[in-house]
């Protein structure tokens, strides 16, 4: 498969999960820590914290054209992403919930917009068989 690139975005990172992040434009600087005993030291973030905001967005994106091309009203629809860092018998891995949250839509329509979106958004491919990813509509 052969992709026309759009859009590349750079980040460097340096020190890890306990470092600083920060993209080539400037545009991302951010303090990483590993929470202890689940609080996260004021200022900072975690790479879980910067990927749910990136697939939320996307996915956000993915909803609106599902919802266009449905002709259905999903323009106050709101996408959470939960990203969680675990650990397994091989080591570490990610798991994802993504819940979609349409208020001008049915349950039933929900689920659809929400099922479509995730076949259409491009970290959905990323993950798809690699991660565990749960979908809810609300």
């Amino acid at each position: 498969m052969s992709l026309s690139i759009l859009f590349t975005g750079t980040a460097t990172a340096v020190g890890g999960r306990n470092g600083h992040s920060e993209t080539s434009d400037g545009s991302v600087s951010v303090d990483l820590a590993m929470p202890k005993n689940g609080v996260l030291e004021p200022g900072k973030t975690t790479p879980e914290h910067l990927f749910a905001t990136g697939y939320a967005a996307c996915f956000g994106s993915a909803v609106e054209a599902v919802g266009r091309q449905m002709k259905l009203d999903v323009s106050d629809a709101a996408v959470t992403v939960s990203a969680s860092l675990g650990k397994d018998d091989s080591g570490f891995g990610l798991a994802v919930k993504i819940a979609l949250k349409a208020p001008a839509l049915t349950k039933e329509q929900t689920e659809e917009v929400l099922h479509a979106a995730h076949q259409m958004c491009p970290y959905s491919k990323a993950t798809r068989g690699n991660i565990p990813v749960e979908l809810s509509a609300e």
